[in-house]
């Protein structure tokens, strides 16, 4: 099904690409992030074009649950005791100045998506010190957080830190919007990239420097990003009949669930795990009834999923690809919090190519040393990846055979709840004829 976003939302179709041509700057990808680094660069005085693959917010910008704001789960005293203070208020301010800067957008332009200010929680039904950890770690950094026992979810929680003046929306109606002040081809496919030039599947564009925005890089090398991250789904449902939430909630517990509320609506999320890895199934079914539990007589009126490419630290990669391509530029990592992530990418590039100074590229910079643990998590998902490159071909059913995935050759699995082909090394995806759903693969199966 299409997320609540999706339905009743049009962006005007743009043409594609209609031929070789030069540009300043190229952006691959045409979601958040790439739109308002494009327009950023605009104000900045570079004229950039945009590449779709698809069409406008056609990625994982329709399938978010349009939460703004700096509360990422339990990140600040990781930050701390990781990076030191100086570097965990880079995050702290880049998040929490991305809230203001969406809010500035959409009264200076007139953009109506809903924008909302909304106090944000992290609860728990059992963890009550580590709440209290995260809010005094979150308060030294300057942000304005509490912790309390009392919220508005229907069961009882042990305590709930709180965010004051995060903020919700619409974000395919902002986007719509947003998409209005750059250029932007659509249906145009990047191919490959060398040096200064990217092939399209209707051209060449040639670009002083080029930022790649397209969720997971699809160049391999240089970068290596393929080995240091992956991506996990996540599930949402929507219910009428429900509580109508002021607040936006996530819980830190094992099973722990998102809420929020939009319009008359309640959106419940969880269910994560790596792409790739769910045999069993159930998440919709376990949504359902953990709504139905606690809001007697609610209905499901849609349910989707979201893809998130995860880093080992917790920290999106958002700066140069690589050292050895001062001129390409990527904004990718954003785990679960791609609405805030996708400002702090275009406020941080623009700063990058236009040669500004932005304390906050030293966090967020792709070249940045892992810890110990960080460089643990990276076996783990190596260890996965050479368990899909070394399996073969794979069943689909009915007499057919799917190949292995058409990125780096791993295995696929069957996820029964998207009834798609998803690869447990890399998350590309695939529906149950081959064609291509998510990167970073670029091609369509070929069928045995």
């Amino acid at each position: 099904m299409k997320s609540v976003w999706t339905a009743g939302t049009e962006i005007r179709e743009r043409e594609s690409l209609p031929g070789d041509m030069e540009a300043e700057a190229v952006v691959i990808g045409a979601g958040l992030a790439g739109i308002l680094t494009a327009y950023y660069l605009k104000q900045a005085g570079i004229e950039a074009v945009v590449l779709e693959a698809d069409r406008i917010g056609s990625g994982q910008t329709k399938n978010t649950t349009a939460k703004i704001t700096s509360q990422h789960n339990l990140i600040y005293d990781h930050l701390i005791r990781t990076f030191g203070a100086r570097m965990a208020g880079q995050y702290a301010n880049a998040n929490q100045n991305a809230i203001e800067e969406y809010e500035r957008l959409v009264r200076e332009k007139h953009i109506e998506c809903d924008f909302t200010r909304a106090p944000a929680f992290l609860y728990s039904v059992t963890h009550r010190a580590i709440l209290l950890k995260e809010t005094e770690a979150a308060r030294r950094l300057g942000i304005e957080a509490s912790f309390g026992t009392d919220c508005e979810l229907p069961f009882p929680i042990e305590g709930a830190m709180k965010f004051e003046n995060q903020a919700k929306f619409h974000p395919l109606k902002f986007l719509s919007r947003m998409s209005e002040e750059v250029t932007v081809y659509e249906r145009t496919k990047a191919l490959k990239v060398e040096e200064d030039l990217i092939e399209t599947d209707k051209g060449c564009v040639r670009a002083r420097c080029i930022v790649f925005a397209s969720h997971f890089p699809f160049i391999n090398i240089p970068g290596y990003y393929f080995a240091r991250m992956y991506q996990e789904r996540s599930y949402i449902a929507a219910f009428q009949d429900a509580e109508d939430l002021e607040g936006m909630y996530l819980g830190i517990d094992r099973d722990g669930l998102s809420f929020r509320s939009f319009g008359e609506t309640l959106l419940i999320g969880g269910g994560s795990h790596r792409t790739g890895v769910n045999r069993q199934g159930g998440q919709y079914e376990m949504l359902k009834h953990r709504a139905s539990a606690w809001y007697p007589g609610c209905r499901e009126t849609a349910h989707w999923s979201a893809q998130d490419c995860m880093t080992p630290d917790g920290i999106p990669y958002i700066g140069r690809f690589s050292g050895r391509k001062q001129d390409w530029y990527v904004a990718t990592g954003f785990g679960k919090w791609g609405m805030t992530s996708s400002m702090v990418s275009a406020h941080i590039l623009t700063a990058l190519i236009t040669g500004q100074n932005c304390p906050e590229t030293e966090i967020f910079s792709p070249r940045r040393k892992f810890t110990a643990g960080a460089a643990g998590k990276l076996a783990v998902h190596g260890a996965h990846s050479v368990k899909g490159l070394t399996e073969h071909m794979l069943p689909a059913g009915q007499g057919r055979v799917i190949p292995n995935c058409s990125h780096m050759g791993c295995r696929l699995k069957w996820n029964p709840e998207e009834e798609s082909y998803d690869c447990p090394c890399h998350g590309s995806r695939f529906d149950r004829d081959g064609n291509l759903i998510d990167g970073p693969a670029q091609m369509d199966l070929r069928r045995k």
